[in-house]
Formats: structure tokens, sequence, C-alpha cells
């Protein structure tokens, strides 16, 4: 079943939240996001960002109410567009999922990890996005991207997904199976006393990517689990937007509120003895707490955000690429070896 080519594309990514207001104006304000459209269907009140190719739906309202009690505010749903929905859905449930197509009102659906669902939608890969359908949405005003905006986010580079330990192949077949991904990398990161498992799967299209991750359960538990503890299981982590130039995007969004994690100072320290031929300067890269890594095709440049939610799970990452193909897996490494030398060096 591997053959099978079933989605190509996120269509949309639908949020869940507690306080649409708050989440909008933070998408918006803080990084550049466009309404575009307002809808309430039945118990839900949505509204739609989009920005160039990603499309968000921040929904609250009373049928949130049982997902945010459990998980908090998070991602629900990731659409799928796809040529031939009814028949990516066929796929995905000789793969094994659940039918959720009952009570949904953009069409077919279906389980995807956790409480995370894949509402199947029809479209072509030559088409641009549209509404999302099966919702009586009244299009907002068109206004210009908000005061001061420089930076564009490209494209959603990739979602990372905590799993739980021991689902992560699993997992990785089904989305093989069920809608024709890809496997394309794997890799078990060690960090002191804690370890992770991930393997990457993309559709064919390159349009999905999906960094799949779960925790060693032979080690201590690390970020993951913390994740999994206050997600109630397995979920979405954060959403990699890919941007043209990091540095300036970073010092662009603190300056409209987003927060970003610092960086230990002792990451810089030795950053040039990792990575050379750095187009961006060290200095720069300090000063905005900006991550880099190599990989044999280039090196990436990432950041992550604080997570905006109360419940601290679901984040952002604004990632940079010069030829690199990965996900910045070594600087997990290096910034826990960073954190080692700094409490060395005040002990």
């Amino acid at each position: 079943m591997g053959s099978i080519v079933s989605a190509h594309d996120v269509e949309y990514i639908e949020i869940y939240t507690s306080d649409q207001r708050k989440t909008t104006d933070y998408f918006v304000s803080g990084m550049g996001f466009q309404e575009k459209a307002r809808c309430q269907t039945g118990a839900l009140d949505s509204v739609l960002l989009r920005q160039k190719g990603v499309q968000l739906v921040i929904t609250s309202g009373p049928g949130t109410a049982g997902f945010l009690a459990e998980h908090g505010d998070g991602i629900a749903d990731i659409a799928f567009a796809c040529e031939d929905p009814l028949a990516a859905r066929e796929g995905a449930l000789a793969a094994g999922a659940r039918d959720l197509t009952s009570g949904n009102p953009a069409g077919p659906a279906v389980s995807g990890f956790g409480a995370v669902r894949h509402t199947l939608l029809k479209r072509s890969a030559s088409q641009p996005h549209g509404l999302p359908p099966g919702r009586d949405w009244v299009r907002s005003p068109e206004g210009a991207a908000p005061a001061g905006t420089a930076t564009e986010l490209r494209l959603l580079d990739h979602i990372a997904v905590c799993l739980e330990a021991g689902t992560l192949h699993d997992a990785v077949q089904y989305y093989i199976d069920g809608f024709g991904f890809e496997q394309y990398s794997s890799e078990y990161v060690a960090v002191g006393e804690q370890a992770m498992d991930s393997i990457v799967v993309r559709s064919p299209s390159a349009g999905i990517t999906f960094t799949i991750i779960e925790p060693d359960s032979t080690k201590k538990p690390g970020q993951i689990d913390e994740f999994l503890e206050r997600n109630a299981g397995p979920g979405v982590q954060h959403l990699a937007f890919l941007v043209d130039e990091i540095v300036p995007a970073v010092s662009e969004f603190e300056a409209r509120g987003v927060e970003f994690l610092q960086t230990p100072g002792t990451y810089y320290d030795v950053l040039a003895e990792r990575i050379d031929n750095l187009d961006e300067t060290i200095a720069d890269l300090r000063k905005t707490n900006v991550l880099a890594d190599r990989d044999e095709w280039g090196y990436l440049l990432q950041l992550f955000t604080r997570s905006p939610f109360e419940r601290r799970t679901l984040f952002f990452e604004l990632i940079q690429r010069h030829g690199a193909q990965g996900f910045g897996s070594s600087n997990i490494r290096a910034l826990y070896e960073a954190v080692e030398r700094a409490r060395a060096a005040t002990s």
C-alpha cells in the first residue's frame, strides 16, 4: 500500500483555543498572518488566517470544551489536501484508522494520533488554498499586513509530533500505508541520561512533513515525557515555519510581542568549531539566540518560541535553510553541553 499517493499538502491546521481573540492576535499581530474569514458552525466559532501557503483555523466554542479540558489549547485537526478524499479515507481505514466523518462539517475525516484528526479535502496540487468547505464562512474585509511587517513565513516546513514510548514505528507505518508517505530519515538522540527516537515521514510531493518523536522509556524522563504529561497524551509539539532570513525575523517578531527561548551564551563559545563558513556572524546569532546546525547538504538556522498557551503545550519554530535537509537534532546535544559548561563555570 506504500505506493498509494493519497495526500499531497496540508490544507489547514485547526487550533482549538480557550481564548480565540488572544490566539488570533498572536498570529496576526505577532507573526503577520491575515484574517480571511469567520464562521460559526454549530458549537464551533472559527477564524481563518492565511499567510502565503499556510492556513490556520482558530476555533473556540462549546464544541471544543472536551478537547480543551483534556489537552489544553492545541491542534485538533491537520487537514490534508487530496486528489480523491474518499479514496484517501478508504486507504487510511484499511491501514487501521478510525472513521471520524460523522459530525465533521468539512467532510471525510480519519484519526491521526492522540486526539488529532485528519480532515480529507479535495484539491489538486496545482490549485491554491481556498476556504475550508462545510462551514458558513463570511469573508473578512481585505486588510494590509500589520504595520511593520517585513518577514514572510514562506511555508510550513514541518510538523513535530510527540508520541508515547513504544508507538513510533506503528505510527510511521500507518502514514506510509494509509497516506502514501515515505520514510525520509531516522535518528536516535541521547543527551546525558535522556534519549529520544525520531523518524521523519513526508508525502511524495514534500508538501507534508512529520517529524515523529518518542522518548526512550529506558532512560530518565525528558522534554518529550513532559509534553506528553502536559498534553495528556500524544499531540503536535510544534509547527516549524520557513523564513528567508531568520536573524531579522526574530528581531521583528520579538518587537511585536513573540517570546523566544533564550540560548546559553556558552553555546556560541564553540559554535565556530561546530559549524564553519556561516554567512551570518556569530555575534548576530548570539544577539538573537538563533541556533545553527549542519548536515552533509549545508546548514540551517532555527529558533523556538515560548508556548503562548497556559499549559505550555504547542509552540512554534522559525527555520532558515542554507541547503540543509535535516531538522537541527544536533542542537539538542549542543544546548545540553552548553548548559553543562555554564554550570561548570559557576561551580
